[in-house]
């Protein structure tokens, strides 16, 4: 905040010491106790009640059904070149909201259909300092989506935001597999997205040998029989038998199965996962007797449906999993398929998030951990069973930050309904959740210096109170 927007006591009046009266002498003892007083350490802003708000506090969140991946303690997000911060004397910026930050969802928040949500640009400029107390705030994205590399969606984002989104401050659902490449160094499985981006990805990620689909219905076109892999498909997919050095695809052994992004062709993606989760170890074209042998099996995310361009939501990668879960068991006799997924509401991504925040505020703006820390994020989702869920959830985990829910109605939540996970705040659109936070900050702000100038004030008649001066008119 700049220095006209903070709150400071105002000095002590500036007076030529003397002890020939009362008064002077009282003067030089209060100089003195402000003095003292000002060296104190500040009230934490724990101490404050936090004011009251229009919405309901969350609940406790239930424990998550599905399969918690923990990522380690390395940032594993790649990070472009950051701008050195413009650092005043205190070695962070000085306009920059030291306490509190945002993270976003996409789609349904600030984007629709691929066009920008009118008050999305708007509340980018609030939170870069276009607002009435002069702050920026600090801010991330954090995203189900993918499909591309985490540079390609930042260039999409930045276009319709129109603003400079790093990959710093940005998490596809798919960005913390890569934490998984050094674990899986054979043949893996990567299904979803446009063409060969998606093996793109995995690639940069670190894994070694990415085999898609289409890599599969080449070798075998009655893997599929209901799919034709155009021209460009066959061109563009691999010979894995050359590639391999192996006569027969049973030879090949897929490690894991990744979902990067949503299918484009549901049905031969179920049957290829299928197979693979059905087979002896992975080997391809074979079956296990047991169906108990296949390889782990990973989502990005685990979202039902996400908000499109169509006025009724979209079926979503969730959707897939699901299907593949159930016809698992239909095919087996009844045998439990376990998948696993990232993504929100996962406790674990909110985790990974936690350290890219944390990443981001040091680089650009010099705020590190241990000197600044982070009292709250402000999340701001449009769907409660994935976006206020992970964020309750992450809320309940957490000791020293608080993640506050804020449940828009741009998106997959429909007004007038009751979300399956209570949010902290429902607001109309992002422009609001973002002014709703930081009203809430300036509030809190101004309650605390209040208590503590209320304790100063109270410390200094206490202290004045045993000070004894000596009458020396007589």
């Amino acid at each position: 905040m700049s220095s006209n927007n903070r709150l400071q006591r105002p000095p002590g009046p500036n007076r030529t010491a003397s002890a020939s009266s009362f008064a002077e002498a009282f003067s030089i003892a209060r100089r003195n106790l402000e003095d003292e007083i000002s060296h104190e350490e500040p009230v934490s802003s724990s101490d404050i009640p936090s004011p009251a708000l229009s919405s309901t506090d969350a609940p406790s969140t239930p424990a998550l059904s599905s399969s918690q991946l923990a990522t380690p303690a390395s940032l594993a997000t790649p990070f472009t070149e950051p701008q050195t911060p413009s650092l005043g004397d205190s070695g962070y910026d000085d306009d920059v909201a030291d306490n509190f930050a945002f993270a976003f969802d996409i789609d349904g928040v600030l984007v629709r259909g691929g066009q920008p949500i009118p008050e999305a640009i708007e509340a980018m400029k609030v939170l870069n300092g276009e607002n009435e107390y002069g702050i920026r705030v600090p801010y991330i994205f954090l995203t189900n989506g993918g499909g591309k590399t985490e540079e390609e969606r930042c260039q999409d984002l930045s276009k319709q935001l129109e603003l400079e989104v790093s990959p710093g401050q940005f998490i596809c659902g798919h960005t913390p597999m890569r934490e998984l490449a050094d674990k899986y160094r054979g043949s893996v499985l990567v299904v979803g997205g446009e063409g060969e981006k998606c093996r793109s990805v995995a690639e940069m990620y670190g894994f070694q040998d990415v085999i898609t689909p289409g890599d599969i219905i080449k070798a075998n076109a009655a893997t599929a029989p209901f799919r034709k892999l155009t021209d460009k498909e066959h061109a563009n997919s691999r010979d894995l038998l050359e590639r391999h050095g192996v006569e027969k695809l049973s030879d090949i052994v897929i490690e894991a199965v990744f979902v990067f992004a949503d299918s484009r062709d549901w049905a031969s993606d179920l049957q290829i996962i299928l197979d693979i989760a059905m087979s002896k170890g992975g080997r391809l074209e074979t079956r296990s007797e047991t169906f108990e042998e296949g390889p782990p099996i990973y989502f990005s995310h685990s979202d039902v449906v996400w908000s499109a361009a169509h006025e009724h939501v979209r079926l979503g990668m969730g959707a897939l999993r699901r299907i593949v879960e159930t016809v698992f068991s239909d095919v087996t006799g009844g045998k439990k398929l376990e998948t696993h997924a990232f993504g929100k509401p996962q406790v674990s991504t909110f985790e990974f998030a936690t350290r890219l925040l944390q990443q981001w505020r040091s680089t650009q703006h010099g705020l590190v951990a241990h000197r600044r820390p982070l009292d709250t994020v402000y999340f701001v989702g449009d769907t409660p069973e994935s976006d206020i869920r992970g964020t309750n959830a992450m809320d309940a985990k957490t000791k020293n930050t608080s993640w506050y829910s804020v449940l828009v109605k741009t998106g997959v939540y429909q007004d007038g309904t009751e979300p399956a996970y209570k949010p902290r705040a429902v607001v109309d659109t992002v422009l609001d959740a973002v002014n709703h936070g930081i009203e809430r900050e300036m509030v809190r702000r101004r309650a605390k210096h209040a208590a503590r100038d209320a304790k100063d004030q109270g410390g200094l008649i206490q202290k004045l109170a045993t000070i004894h001066v000596q009458d020396c008119s007589s």
